[in-house]
């Protein structure tokens, strides 16, 4: 029996949850320089390194925020014009997963600023694929699998 089940995913989808990372880093951002404050920015920062890697690691429609949207957003939609490729997505959540990682342990050594900074790139692709549509990690891959870097594969999650 062949599966029919669509392979894509709702573009819609990965700009929702880029638009809610966004503020969380932002919030990230302002929690961390205040030093009354800067242990909260460090678990929220955390908590979107565990984000990222639910995303990263099991697949980008095993996000939590994936799952709200198919909930509760999607079904007030309109259906997608065209569905996209998991992988690309599921790379840019890797990436994520990587950026706000080091600056995650790199804070936690002491490294002043760390927090913050991290924060602020990962803040910078999120605004830009929330906001304009722009994927960098999408982006990325693209480009390392047309240089042979990386080999496209389908993802199973």
């Amino acid at each position: 029996m062949t599966d029919t089940r669509p392979t894509g995913i709702d573009p819609r989808s990965p700009r929702f949850g880029a638009a809610i990372t966004t503020v969380l880093l932002a919030l990230t951002i302002v929690l961390t320089l205040v030093p009354t404050t800067y242990v909260v920015g460090i678990v929220l920062l955390a908590v979107i390194v565990a984000l990222f890697a639910v995303g990263g690691i099991g697949g980008i429609r095993r996000h939590p925020y994936g799952a709200f949207f198919r909930r509760f957003v999607r079904l007030r939609l309109a259906p997608p014009a065209d569905l996209e490729a998991p992988e690309p997505p599921t790379f840019a959540q890797q990436v994520g997963l990587f950026v706000t990682a080091v600056a995650l342990l790199l804070a936690l050594v002491g490294v002043p600023y760390a927090a913050p900074v991290g924060a602020a790139v990962a803040l910078v692709a999120a605004f830009l694929n929330a906001v304009f549509d722009v994927c960098i990690g999408c982006i990325l891959y693209v480009w390392l699998v047309r240089a042979g870097v990386l080999r496209p594969r389908r993802t199973t999650a």
